[in-house]
């Protein structure tokens, strides 16, 4: 399976939207500090994560979620 997330940091109120075959091992390395954009940002909570089949139909998704704006990220994570 292909997952995408999105996780959140109170510390710094922002999202960060990505793609991953393991989300609890993905979760970790943002944690740890291991992600260029997300290290030193605060501990990091995954609030949304969808399954797909297939890595083509995840990574469309991820390109869909990058583009959405904040309100939008807000109710598709109210929304589940």
């Amino acid at each position: 399976m292909y997952y995408v997330y999105i996780i959140y940091s109170k510390n710094f109120d922002i999202y960060y939207k990505g793609f991953s075959e393991n989300v609890a091992q993905r979760l970790l390395d943002h944690n740890e500090n291991r992600s260029k954009y997300t290290s030193n940002k605060g501990i990091w909570e995954l609030v949304y994560s969808k399954a797909f089949g297939t890595k083509k139909e995840a990574l469309v998704e991820e390109l869909r979620l990058k583009k959405l704006n904040r309100k939008s990220i807000e109710s598709l994570i109210q929304s589940q």
